[in-house]
């Protein structure tokens, strides 16, 4: 963490006063060949088809992120941690009880909501160190961190946002009673998630939020206040059920519609645009999980030690948060097109600076000095004979992709 430390701080002062840090969290795969290397194992191919499960030999970490605003509110976000999350070595078959009990108790503290859990507590803790006591933390997570585990052990000022089973048991709050014996904590049973995305007697809402590009109407119910035993009676729930979108391929596709999705919000007083915020600035998580792969190469270093199968990969994810900050700062929020012209094959600028494109701006910086380039290629008509073709290499290395 405290290679993120300066990024942490500048993301989070950026902030206005009183607007809350928004995160996200996630674990992701780093696949390998080698079974020897310290760390890897076979794990669940999480993009294999679902009528398979398929096994791959991979590293395992997990990344929280930090949500920047973006031009028309889309978020970008930038991590601010990225840890190891292996699973322990299991003993032979013919070790003592004793080795058994050790491991049982090691596999416990190496679950995911553990480790996950445990970095939360860790971010809370530095956001109060770097004196950002009243300003709350709200975490997107998925199903695999929407569990008790992580739930009954929140740290302070913590608000989770997180995905549910859509059979998930659901109860009111009880009725107030009077007289001695313990109080209830859970009231009547509600209907299922989906029972409850079904009964045309709750209405739905209509939010606007800012998603893949534009603006999109989303349909939502809001059941609150619930409980719910895997939160435990410490928290007040509020269900968000939010309709498929409709969809289409291609322009000349028909209508489709994606799966609903249900959303617990452990503040049962937050407003809904903030939770729908929240839940779908996750996704640029996993656009973090792809860029760091394969434009950073976070996991391509041929490493063997214990310290650097670790350490290696945290230092590339680092890298790439602190160019994403730097960028925000000086750049922007567009890109400055008079240090470095737009390739030709792109019709207009985009929403905002892609990190491919960051990578380039930083070349240029870098590398013009030492190529004493002064200009670019010409725009003139080009010449279609192989003889007559002259490599621009002086252009042509700028826009230079990496190849995994």
């Amino acid at each position: 963490m405290e290679l993120f430390a300066s990024v942490r701080r500048t993301l989070v002062d950026s902030l206005p006063q009183g607007e809350p840090v928004v995160a996200a969290m996630d674990d992701t795969l780093i696949r390998h060949v080698g079974r020897k290397i310290p760390g890897v194992k076979y794990r669940r191919d999480p993009l294999g088809p679902a009528f398979r499960v398929n096994f791959v030999l991979a590293q395992r970490f997990i990344q929280i992120s930090l949500a920047r605003d973006a031009l028309g509110g889309q978020a970008r976000m930038v991590p601010v941690d990225f840890t190891h999350a292996p699973t322990p070595q299991k003993p032979r078959k013919n070790a003592d009880e004793e080795q058994w009990e050790e491991y049982k108790e090691v596999v416990k503290a190496c679950r995911l909501a553990t480790v996950g859990l445990e970095r939360l507590r860790i971010l809370r803790e530095q956001l109060d160190a770097d004196g950002q006591h009243d300003r709350g933390l709200w975490i997107s997570v998925d199903g695999s961190y929407t569990n008790g585990r992580v739930l009954k052990h929140l740290p302070e000022r913590t608000t989770v946002v997180g995905r549910i089973r859509n059979d998930a048991k659901l109860y009111e709050l009880p009725e107030p009673t009077h007289g001695r014996g313990r109080r209830r904590v859970y009231g009547r049973e509600l209907p299922t998630p989906e029972a409850m995305r079904q009964d045309l007697n709750i209405p739905w809402r209509e939010v606007k939020a800012f998603a893949a590009g534009r603006k999109h109407t989303f349909r939502i119910k809001v059941i609150r206040p619930v409980r719910w035993r895997a939160a435990g009676g410490k928290h007040t729930l509020q269900l968000l059920i939010i309709a498929p979108l409709r969809y289409r391929k291609n322009r000349n596709s028909k209508l489709l519609y994606r799966k609903p999705t249900y959303l617990i919000c452990t503040d049962p007083e937050a407003s809904v645009d903030q939770i729908l915020r929240t839940y779908i600035a996750r996704w640029e998580i996993e656009v973090n999980f792809r860029e760091e792969k394969s434009l950073i190469g976070v996991g391509q270093a041929q490493v063997r030690h214990p310290v650097s199968t670790q350490a290696v990969p945290v230092m590339a994810a680092a890298s790439y948060s602190m160019l994403l900050t730097a960028a925000g700062q000086v750049v922007g929020r567009t890109v400055a097109q008079e240090s470095l012209p737009s390739p030709k094959w792109r019709d207009s600028s985009p929403l905002r600076a892609s990190t491919q494109t960051l990578i380039n701006h930083l070349r240029h910086e870098l590398w013009r000095p030492a190529l004493n380039i002064t200009h670019f290629a010409s725009s003139g008509r080009p010449q279609t004979k192989s003889q007559k073709i002259a490599l621009q290499l002086n252009s042509a290395i700028y826009y230079s992709v990496a190849s995994g």
